[in-house]
C-alpha cells in the first residue's frame, strides 16, 4: 500500500522525478514508500494556444497565472483524497525542519509550482494555500524549490533512511547546527582529526561534539544561537 503520494502542479512535469528517482527518494519510489504525480497547467489552458497567463491588474512587467486555470488544475490534484496545498513561492514562510517533519507524518502533499511573475492570489484563497519559501532568493519556477522540499520530507519516511538516529543528530533537526565530521585516513595532507574523536571515550566525544556544534551555529547562525540561548537560559 503506498503510503505518502506527491502531486506535482507545472508547467514542466518533466523535471520531474528528476533528482527524486536516484539514491534515497528513487529506491523509495521504486520500493512503493512514497508515490509521485505530475499535474500540467498547460492541460487545463485557454483557447488554441493552452494560454495559462495574462497581464497583471494594475499593470507592471510579467504575466500572471490565471486562477480558473489554477482552479482546475488543483481540483484535479485533489480529486482522489484531499492532501496540504503548498504554493512555493519567495514571499512565502520560511521553509523549516519541523515543518518538513509534518509533512512526513502526512499522508502527502501537493505542490504548486509558480512561473513568470505569480499567480492569481484569488485561487490561492479559494483553497487555504500554504505559501512556503525556500530561502530568500529568487528562482526561475516552484519546480527546484518543491524538489528540495520532497528530498527533504522523503528521507525522513519510515524505511527510507538505513539510521534513524542520522536524523536525529542533523543540523535543524536539534536547536544547534551539526557538528563536523571526519573519517580515514587519520592524518590527511598534514590535517590531523581531532584527538578526541580517536580517544574511545564516548562522553568526552559527546562533549566535543556537542561544543563544536555550538561554536558553529554562533559563528554561522547567530540567529538560531540566540533562538538556542532564549531556550536554555530563558530571562527570569
Amino acid at each position: 500500500m503506498i503510503g505518502f503520494h506527491a502531486t506535482i502542479i507545472t508547467l514542466f512535469p518533466a523535471m520531474f522525478p528528476g533528482p527524486l528517482g536516484e539514491s534515497l527518494a528513487g529506491r523509495a519510489l521504486n520500493t512503493g514508500i512514497w508515490s509521485l504525480d505530475t499535474i500540467d497547467i498547460r492541460q487545463f489552458g485557454l483557447g488554441v494556444h493552452r494560454s495559462v497567463d495574462d497581464t497583471p491588474f494594475g499593470g507592471g512587467a510579467g504575466m500572471v497565472l490565471r486562477p480558473d486555470v489554477l482552479d482546475a488544475a488543483i481540483a484535479a490534484a485533489q480529486s482522489n483524497a484531499p492532501r496540504p496545498l503548498i504554493a512555493l513561492t519567495p514571499r512565502g514562510t520560511p521553509l523549516t525542519q519541523a515543518r518538513i517533519r509534518s509533512l512526513a507524518t502526512g499522508p502527502g502533499v501537493v505542490l504548486l509550482c509558480g512561473r513568470y511573475e505569480g499567480i492569481d492570489q484569488r485561487v490561492l484563497d479559494r483553497h487555504a494555500a500554504e505559501e512556503i519559501s525556500v530561502g530568500d532568493y529568487i528562482l526561475s519556477g516552484g519546480e527546484i524549490a518543491a524538489l528540495a522540499m520532497l528530498d527533504a520530507t522523503i528521507r525522513l519516511l519510515p524505511g527510507v533512511m538505513g539510521a534513524a538516529e542520522s536524523a536525529v543528530e542533523e543540523s535543524f533537526s536539534l536547536p544547534l547546527l551539526e557538528y563536523p565530521h571526519y573519517t580515514r585516513p587519520a592524518i590527511w595532507q598534514d590535517r590531523a582529526v581531532p584527538p578526541t574523536l580517536l580517544s574511545g571515550d564516548h562522553q568526552a566525544i559527546a562533549a566535543w561534539r556537542r561544543q563544536a556544534a555550538e561554536t558553529i551555529t554562533q559563528q554561522r547562525r547567530p540567529d538560531l544561537w540566540a533562538r538556542h540561548v532564549a531556550t536554555t537560559h530563558p530571562t527570569p
